[in-house]
């Protein structure tokens, strides 16, 4: 039986997989933001093209969505050797950032017109 996933235990895994090929020389601040860039942009390319409609269903199709996941990972992998080299807790930051959205967009300006939906900054 496996051990349940954690973000930790993937990090130590990529870090090691990193190691063993002597990539470390290449895991800088600069190259880790650029290659997340790279793979974000290969998954929005993935629903480039679709509707509303279609980027609903993407998942429908074995096809499409072995693609997704591969570009969900790619992300995932390079956000958490960013977070890595740089010394960051990915989820102590995005309980950070959560509780700052949550005082910056109450609930109470959430309803009625476009301005209670504005899209949270950074």
């Amino acid at each position: 039986m496996t051990e349940p996933l954690d973000l930790a235990r993937l990090q130590r895994r990529l870090a090691e997989f990193a190691a063993a090929r002597n990539w470390q020389p290449y895991h800088t601040p600069k190259n880790l933001a650029a290659a997340l860039s790279v793979e974000a942009s290969e998954l929005v390319e993935v629903f480039q093209w679709l509707t509303p409609e279609e980027s609903a269903r993407v998942m429908a199709d074995p096809g499409t969505a072995h693609r997704v996941t591969d570009e969900v990972a790619d992300v995932l992998a390079y956000l958490l050797q960013f977070c890595d080299v740089l010394g960051i807790d990915p989820l102590a930051a995005l309980s950070a950032k959560i509780d700052r959205n949550e005082q910056r967009f109450p609930v109470s300006g959430a309803e009625g017109g476009s301005e209670g939906r504005e899209l949270p900054e950074g």
